[in-house]
């Protein structure tokens, strides 16, 4: 896929984006939940959170054609708010940490099975990680200030999935003829590490 493909990203996602700053702002003053945005633009850096956001954006570029190559990250954005809410609500998930840590591994197979499996069951499965994570970012939201909190982790979130995107859509102009074989090694990787994080759990 050419680097040019950059430019093919649709314009709601910056519009989505700009809406989540606005936000964000919204709510960054004293007595408006500045304490929760941190919170939030912070708990994604977790290693199973991060890997997983990545993973997303590198198999978004992999996997899906140029044009859609947003319907990852997008997919990924939109489970992982509307899980956050029962997940905010008290919503307990048996061996939650567990499934996160092996959401990881399953990004990890993707990648490594990224020409083979479907772009439509390819979504399904990011769906289902994102629910798993958002459901693990609700759970930790701060009561009083939900809202910044949730604007932190999307805004974060999305700069991973778009930062995983681009730099891959880098190594694919600098090394096409090695891209299949990187892009297996981080399957490698991303697989055996979120198997590791589950034996940790």
């Amino acid at each position: 896929m050419p680097v040019s493909s950059i430019s093919l990203l649709p314009r709601r996602v910056p519009a989505f984006l700009l809406l989540a700053l606005a936000s964000t702002a919204s709510q960054a003053h004293p007595g408006h939940g500045a304490e929760g945005l941190l919170d939030g633009l912070a708990h994604p850096f977790g290693l199973d959170h991060l890997l997983a956001m990545v993973a997303v954006g590198v198999w978004s570029v992999v996997a899906l054609p140029a044009k859609k190559m947003w319907w990852g990250p997008l997919t990924f954005m939109v489970a992982l708010a509307a899980s956050a809410l029962p997940g905010a609500s008290g919503m307990a998930v048996p061996y939650l940490e567990q499934m996160v840590a092996l959401s990881v591994a399953l990004l990890g197979a993707m990648l490594l099975l990224a020409r083979q499996l479907p772009a439509l069951p390819g979504l399904a499965l990011v769906a289902v990680a994102a629910s798993l994570h958002g459901l693990a970012h609700g759970a930790e939201a701060p009561p009083a200030a939900i809202g910044a909190y949730a604007a932190g982790f999307l805004l974060t979130t999305a700069v991973l999935h778009f930062g995983g995107a681009f730099a891959f859509l880098g190594v694919q102009r600098l090394m096409a003829s090695r891209s299949h074989t990187i892009t297996r090694l981080l399957g490698v990787a991303f697989g055996g590490t979120g198997l590791f994080l589950f034996s940790q759990v």
